[in-house]
């Protein structure tokens, strides 16, 4: 099974960037548990600040892997276009978030991908993640 893990947007701060929120691993750190977790998975992750490259990402991958992990950051509350992008895949997305956006600033509250993903999972931490590798693992299994 292979799953793309994708961020967007100050992701590539995670483990500086406000630890309070987001924590005080990297996604580097975190990647080595996630694959040592499931050795029989292949784990691709992606990282980009830019919407474009991001779309770029997923139409690139989402007609070859099993599912898609998306963590879109601020995208997820303005892109039209990510949400125009993931409707056009074969693969599953799952929509992630490491804090509880639900609980943080209304702005956040609305999600334009929501309506084009499999599922979201907010506000378990870097653990959101091994969450959906589970999703999409189920998914496949039906």
């Amino acid at each position: 099974m292979k799953i793309q893990i994708i961020n967007g947007p100050n992701l590539n701060l995670l483990g500086t960037r406000e630890p309070g929120i987001y924590g005080s691993n990297t996604m580097e750190t975190y990647l080595e548990t996630l694959r040592a977790r499931y050795p029989d998975m292949e784990i691709d992750y992606y990282q980009s600040n830019v919407e474009g490259e991001l779309i770029n990402k997923l139409q690139e991958v989402g007609f070859s892997c099993d599912g898609i992990v998306l963590n879109a950051g601020a995208y997820t509350h303005t892109s039209i276009a990510l949400q125009d992008c993931i409707r056009s895949l074969k693969a599953p997305v799952i929509e992630v978030h490491i804090s509880n956006v639900h609980k943080r600033e209304e702005f956040r509250h609305h999600s334009f991908i929501s309506c084009a993903c499999l599922g979201v999972i907010c506000g378990f931490g870097m653990d959101s993640y091994r969450l959906a590798v589970e999703a999409i693992k189920m998914k496949n299994e039906e």
